[in-house]
């Protein structure tokens, strides 16, 4: 197994944001993976079983992203993407659409690090700023108003930082490790946009110059859609993006019942034993399990560059790690900013990947930019 990409790889992973090495873990650590996971008792959590950090701990994931990114903590936990298989459904998801609505097998195209309400399953009533403190009330951490203090379902912190200036966690890398055949669509894939990175990266960079907060409730980017169905959808992409993502695809876009129109992800296709890796940037999203043989099962991880915050132990599944996993609040010493830092790397998306540094002085005179607000 090779210990690092390849310049056409490193290539693509800096064009498109994503890429897919094969066989880049053994069938050995495939198959102990997968039985750990059949011998799971019930409600039991395998986010630190060694059977699965494994699979980056000892498999040739390591070396690659040492070499194309730089020093890593190795992960303690990972995220255990199942997806069983289902059809089309009536119930309400977090975009405020019903699942049987939603183009490209149920999509949830999203931005990483943005904090999840419950969604509700019928419609809500009253005015924005109501469905606003209904959303927020609904919550973990109760009815305490709009606070950096909130924490979603999915761990995210409403704010980052204490000021609310920063409404994104943020890592370096996914890495994502197929443990069952997902080689055709419908089968659960995770999807991306490529080169959608790039469009992400411009936003968060107009954002930020706009001054005020970066990410949802920034210029731009409301927190939620009261235009769904349900009216109170997450604003995962603002509309601007997704705008210049559908640009990227010549195929006309499909569309809701109501006429809207979403961006396309292309699902990646992967064997098991296959590993892709992305940059944190990249719009995506999971998929519906419609037409797989048995669950799907990706384990997913979230690395951070060492060089951020050396004093920082990055678990490999929290999206946040400037926060507790659960919202809590970190020391750091003086003159270390952790919003400061994270908002240049959310603007900045290759300081820290160090072995890439060739291939973007040589890559990026000939991109076309992207721009907003012009």
């Amino acid at each position: 197994m090779a210990n690092e990409l390849t310049l056409e790889q490193k290539r693509q992973l800096f064009h498109d944001g994503y890429v897919v090495i094969r066989n880049a873990i053994s069938q050995d650590l495939v198959d102990t993976a997968r039985a750990r996971i059949k011998a799971a008792k019930k409600g039991e959590s395998l986010s630190p079983a060694p059977e699965i950090t494994d699979l980056v701990n000892k498999s040739s994931v390591t070396p690659i992203l040492q070499d194309a990114m730089g020093h890593f903590d190795p992960p303690s936990r990972g995220q255990v993407g199942i997806i069983k298989q289902s059809q089309p459904g009536d119930q309400f998801t977090p975009l405020g659409y019903r699942d049987k609505d939603l183009p490209y097998f149920g999509h949830t195209l999203h931005a990483e690090g943005l904090f999840t309400a419950p969604t509700p399953q019928e419609q809500l009533q009253g005015s924005p700023d109501d469905i606003y403190r209904q959303m927020l009330a609904t919550c973990p951490t109760g009815d305490i108003g709009r606070s950096a203090d909130v924490v979603g379902v999915n761990t995210d912190p409403l704010f980052q930082d204490p000021e609310m200036t920063l409404a994104v966690g943020s890592f370096t890398a996914f890495v994502i490790a197929a443990l069952n055949d997902q080689s055709k669509e419908g089968c659960g894939q995770t999807a991306v946009v490529p080169g959608g990175h790039r469009v992400l990266t411009a936003f968060y960079k107009w954002q930020l110059e706009q001054g005020g907060i970066v990410g949802p409730e920034g210029p731009g980017w409301p927190r939620f859609n009261h235009d769904a169905p349900n009216r109170a959808g997450h604003v995962y992409l603002p509309q601007a993006v997704q705008d210049k993502l559908m640009s990227l695809n010549a195929e006309q876009p499909d569309t809701t019942p109501d006429g809207r129109a979403w961006p396309k992800p292309k699902q990646i296709l992967m064997e098991p034993g296959d590993v892709a890796i992305t940059l944190f940037q990249m719009p995506h999203t999971g998929t519906r399990n419609e037409y797989g043989t048995e669950s799907r099962k990706n384990m997913i991880f979230r690395i951070r560059n060492k060089a951020r915050q050396p004093n920082v132990v990055v678990t490999g599944v929290s999206d946040h790690p400037d926060r507790g996993q659960m919202g809590e609040w970190l020391d750091f010493e003086p003159g270390n900013d952790p919003w400061q830092k994270s908002k240049h790397a959310l603007t900045n998306m290759w300081t820290e990947w160090e072995g890439m540094q060739d291939i973007v002085a040589q890559e990026t005179p000939n991109l076309e930019p992207v721009e907003f607000g012009t």
